[in-house]
């Protein structure tokens, strides 16, 4: 299903919320804002019909949604999101990293969920949108930003199994602290043997929530464990390393070699391509091909293999010390963060930031 053309470019509408947080309130809630626990005043919104395709985007207070019982995605999980991050620079502007990525994932993404494909423009203009209304709640200092979720389902009240024909755009966004206050720590993942993230044909290379929600019960075997996250593999032969629950994995060799699994059934991760292209353009062989779990096995005990870590929106990079199984452990949960773990993490972060020249091209800036 696509309507990408069929009525760019949108005008929004605002309506400003009655009940703007005072400046204040906004101001403690920044200095402590946790993540996904507050959200900001507005949120940006866009409707789709089968008739009128993309129409009435506007900003308007954020609140609850009014749902009919009979909704398609209450039934029929009809949805998908994305997740990327508003930056403060020092000199007060406000900036977003490769947000046309995001705007092609969703796209992929409703393909596969047989939704309506949202132009790239167009997504990149709700944000703006919502950065014009909500800017203040952009956070300063350290590693805070405001975590900003695009998503769309099938509000359509009908209960036929077939895709909806009426749909809603949103995009809500959430002040974030420092995924790592006290500094960057090691984590300890948990591999899972019993549960499969995705299936072969299946959704796991679209962002939607179904594919989290069979995360959920792992995660908590993880954490039961002792460990931060937990790491799936393929569901057809079980040896294959898939990702993390929400993070892709990265293996560096002793000759600084990366190594990235590779699967119709990994989530195509922005953060996990923008590593790609920092560490080729430092000389780094980058190899993304299936991984087995006995190559992560072997090459931790041979020497071969010398770092691992995880990456994503939320963390940017976490490194990984260890991985736990019911009966063995590989690497040393005591372990020290790698030296081009850090490096990278240092390189991609201070590109969005600010703290060093944006060569790429990858900064969209969000309040001009």
């Amino acid at each position: 299903m696509t309507d990408l053309d069929s009525t760019f470019p949108l005008t929004f509408t605002l309506t400003p919320s009655e009940t703007v947080r005072a400046e204040v309130e906004r101001e403690a809630i920044l200095a402590d804002p946790g993540f996904g626990k507050h959200f900001t005043d507005h949120m940006a919104k866009i409707d789709w019909t089968v008739a009128d395709g993309w129409h009435d985007a506007a900003v308007v207070p954020y609140g609850p949604l009014l749902l009919d019982p009979a909704a398609s995605v209450l039934h029929y999980a009809q949805e998908i999101f994305e997740g990327l991050k508003a930056y403060r620079h020092a000199d007060g502007s406000v900036w977003t990293f490769r947000p046309e990525k995001n705007a092609e994932r969703l796209q992929r993404s409703a393909r596969r969920l047989a939704l309506p494909e949202l132009s790239t423009e167009d997504f990149v203009e709700s944000l703006k949108q919502l950065i014009a209304a909500d800017g203040a709640w952009v956070p300063e200092g350290g590693e805070t930003s405001l975590y900003i979720r695009p998503f769309m389902f099938a509000n359509e009240s009908f209960l036929g199994v077939r895709s909806a024909q009426k749909v809603g755009y949103y995009v809500i966004a959430s002040p974030a602290g420092a995924y790592f206050p006290g500094g960057v720590t090691p984590v300890s993942i948990w591999l899972s043997t019993d549960y499969a993230r995705a299936g072969r044909g299946g959704t796991g290379a679209a962002k939607t929530g179904g594919n989290y929600a069979s995360s959920l019960l792992p995660q908590e075997e993880a954490y039961a464990n002792g460990c931060a996250q937990v790491l799936f593999l393929d569901s057809s032969e079980g040896k294959y390393l898939e990702e993390l629950g929400g993070m892709n994995v990265f293996l560096v060799k002793k000759d600084g070699t990366l190594v990235t699994p590779e699967s119709s059934s990994i989530l195509d991760g922005v953060t996990r391509d923008s590593i790609i292209e920092l560490a080729k353009a430092r000389g780094h062989k980058v190899e993304h091909r299936k991984v087995t779990f006995d190559e992560w096995r072997d090459g931790v005990a041979s020497g071969d293999v010398v770092e691992v870590f995880a990456c994503g929106t939320a963390a940017v990079v976490t490194p990984i010390a260890a991985l736990k199984g019911a009966d063995f452990v590989i690497g040393d949960p005591d372990a020290p963060a790698g030296e081009l773990t850090m490096s990278l993490r240092k390189e991609l972060t201070d590109i969005q930031y600010g703290r060093i020249p944006d060569v790429n091209g990858w900064l969209t800036r969000l309040d001009a």
